[in-house]
């Protein structure tokens, strides 16, 4: 499996994109990796990691798209930046996926810009899996798609699902619709309008209906299905939350149990990681006609090695695949 990784993204770029990269390809031997970027900037980092294997090469590029550019901006200004390399490289078949802990729009703006699309598919989304007190959620979508019709929605339960069923390994994930209330009939036209979709689609037989916000952490839905504001909205809201909340609780266990500092401080670091965006490594971007995995921006290298991972199990679990026969299978497909 090849893989563009976009090495100019991410607050600590090229660095962990570097670092990342050797790490997954000592772990995964099948893995190759074409670092887009700055040549001039990369070639030093290769030589001091004392990396001299076949398998990682670098593209040149030029530029790359900055954490708070506007990604219509860098659309128009920069067809040859890190991002649109690793896009046209996948758009003609050198790839088979994109990773990147850059500028999420820019990401999602050059990705639309391919066309890209699976079969059927009308708008990609992001993915997200969060922790619940029963295991984990999928949510979908946190941002590419603010602006999302009902048969995106509905094409967003397909998808959730397959991924769910495929790399989280629940066999019959419940799907739910998230909303003000949980009785039929609440929410906006958009809300009501997805439910009858959803209701004549391929995941019918377990979609359980509404969820409340509330619900997400209860865990009472395997997927939850959202438009992209309001889902990226839920999602930058539960980081700040889990934050805190870790950093609280610890600060108070510590200073009452000052005999164990060390061992309480240690449990509530190691329950924490569950919330950490390092461990999970990125959110896919599905309905690509190939991989998108969107990187935290605040990234390490661990999670530039866990995002290609899960892309190389995404390929090997032929997600896309299944989203495509799923889809078939209703009216849901575009035209």
């Amino acid at each position: 499996m090849r893989i563009a990784l976009d090495a100019m993204g991410g607050d600590f770029a090229p660095g962990i994109n570097v670092d990342g990269a050797i790490e997954a390809l000592q772990a995964m031997p099948e893995l190759e990796v074409l670092l887009v970027g700055d040549e001039a900037a990369l070639r030093p980092l290769l030589e001091a990691s004392g990396y001299s294997g076949e398998r990682l090469q670098v593209i040149p590029s030029e530029g790359f798209v900055g954490m708070e550019e506007k990604p219509a901006d860098a659309l128009r200004r920069k067809p040859n930046c890190s991002l649109a390399v690793c896009w046209k490289l996948m758009a003609e078949r050198k790839v088979d996926a994109v990773v990147s802990a850059g500028n999420t729009g820019g990401v999602v703006a050059f990705g639309l810009r391919t066309r890209l699309f699976l079969k059927g598919i009308k708008r990609p989304g992001i993915a997200v899996v969060l922790p619940t007190a029963t295991g984990q959620t999928l949510l979908m979508d946190v941002g590419a798609n603010p602006g999302a019709r009902p048969e995106h929605l509905a094409q967003y339960a397909v998808m959730g699902s397959v991924f769910a069923r495929e790399l989280l390994g629940i066999a019959s994930p419940r799907v739910g619709l998230m909303n003000i209330g949980s009785e039929d009939g609440k929410g906006t036209d958009l809300i009501r309008e997805t439910h009858q979709l959803i209701l004549s689609s391929g995941v019918k037989d377990h979609y359980i209906g509404n969820v409340e916000g509330r619900g997400l952490y209860h865990g009472e839905a395997d997927v939850i299905i959202c438009e992209g504001f309001v889902g990226n909205v839920v999602l930058k809201v539960s980081e700040g939350m889990a934050s805190m909340m870790m950093q609280r609780l610890a600060q108070e266990v510590c200073s009452s149990l000052s005999s164990e500092r060390g061992t309480a401080a240690a449990a509530f670091k190691a329950a924490g990681k569950s919330f950490e965006h390092n461990e999970v490594g990125g959110a896919p971007l599905l309905g690509i006609d190939g991989i998108c995995l969107i990187s935290h921006g605040s990234s390490d290298a661990r999670s530039i090695r866990n995002a290609l991972r899960t892309a190389v199990e995404l390929k090997d679990r032929r997600v896309n695949a299944q989203i495509v026969e799923l889809l078939g299978q209703t009216e849901l497909a575009a035209g």
